[in-house]
């Protein structure tokens, strides 16, 4: 797929990277990365996962690109994908609260804002300052309280992803850390409260590199979640690692999905990626690390899912139940947003009108595109657990 983002390695560096599980020997699920015949199934989304439309409001002070950082009870929280420093507050309906932008040099101030986690029982939110190594953290009306470091030692260069683990800490991804990469943080003062060690014989890095007279130039495969939230525990995904785990309530960590062949003898890797998980079916894509700079192009995916019933593997095509046709949904467009497990995806609001005027909508989705003109803010398309 061409989504992939060229740039130079010194960007790249900054830039990249409830219920138990009820588990048993039996239920460990080995993948082989290299298999790509598999029989085909066809679903509905909407026939294993929940959908919600949430049309966000569009004034003069509230025009965004949609990008969505976080979903809770209460309030959505949305920025642009140009980092220009702007946090929009909504309700959960999508009705605009205000705007908030704290970027600038100021101690009390972010340089940059990688990403925003919401709290709402401590009615805060933590920005993700990756040029300063930094954890700015306001209220939601958008005062600084206080700033904690990111972890300095090692390899480290940044939290890659960071989630709402719980009252006093944040869950966060170190992909440059060569040894233990996920680390439960102290919200009060970035303290590492647990070091979690996903075990790896190498530190593999999902990118390629091409030196060349005026540096070097990166290139990766687009942004996954390493941290999946699933049924109230998280699983944990390190590229590096030949299994998948589900971190526990108690800390422990629970085989959840097996690769082979093992990452260390590839060459070129193949690696496993998990998109969806519900009860039933785990989406997943196997990802060849290679890439043309010439052609700019690579990264060659192999897109299936397994069928906890069945207990086989499928390629698949989803559809979106809430089109007349079938309008196909593609897992990529979907990323976790939430301890719960929601995911996020947006629809273009002029594309709604078009197929609304032709009469392609129908249900929830119809009745959304309704209210919309053609130039307003994207609409939410938060996917949930059946309950």
């Amino acid at each position: 797929m061409k989504g992939t983002t060229i740039f130079f390695l010194s960007i790249l560096l900054i830039t990249t990277s409830c219920k138990r599980l009820d588990q048993t020997a039996d239920d460990l699920i080995t993948v082989d990365v290299t298999n790509n015949s598999f029989p085909k199934k066809e679903l509905a989304l909407q026939d294993f996962m929940d959908v919600e439309y949430i049309p966000l409001e569009t004034n003069d002070d509230f025009v965004n690109q949609g990008f969505v950082q976080a979903i809770g009870k209460e309030l959505i929280l949305v920025k642009n994908y140009r980092d220009d420093g702007d946090i929009f507050v909504y309700d959960r309906t999508g009705k605009a609260i205000r705007k908030i932008n704290r970027k600038g040099q100021g101690g009390e101030e972010y340089i940059s804002c990688r990403s925003v986690t919401l709290d709402e029982e401590n009615n805060e939110m933590f920005i993700n300052d990756f040029l300063a190594r930094k954890i700015k953290v306001y209220d939601l009306e958008g005062n600084f309280k206080r700033s904690i470091k990111q972890k300095q030692d090692g390899d480290t260069q940044f939290y890659l992803d960071i989630f709402n683990y719980d009252k006093e800490n944040l869950i966060c991804y170190d992909e440059c850390n060569q040894e233990i990469p996920f680390l439960l943080v102290s919200k009060q003062d970035g303290n590492i409260t647990k070091e979690i060690r996903t075990p790896f014989k190498e530190k593999k890095l999902f990118l390629q590199l091409l030196r060349h007279e005026g540096g070097t130039r990166a290139a990766g495969p687009g942004e996954y979640s390493r941290i999946i939230p699933f049924n109230g525990n998280w699983i944990l995904l390190e590229p590096s690692s030949d299994t998948i785990y589900t971190l526990m309530p108690d800390y422990n960590l629970r085989p959840f999905i097996v690769r082979t062949p093992p990452i260390h003898i590839m060459n070129p890797e193949s690696f496993l990626v998990l998109k969806l998980v519900s009860d039933r079916y785990y989406f997943m894509e196997s990802i060849k690390n290679v890439y043309d700079f010439s052609k700019e192009e690579g990264f060659p995916r192999t897109y299936f899912v397994y069928d906890t019933e069945e207990k086989d593997f499928f390629r698949y095509i989803i559809y979106n139940g809430d089109y007349s046709y079938k309008k196909e949904f593609y897992m990529v467009m979907l990323t976790p947003i939430n301890s719960k497990g929601e995911l996020w995806a947006t629809i273009n609001a002029f594309d709604l009108c078009e197929d609304y005027k032709k009469g392609k909508l129908k249900g929830k989705l119809k009745e959304v595109a309704a209210t919309l003109e053609e130039d307003d803010n994207r609409v939410i398309m938060l996917v949930k657990h059946k309950k």
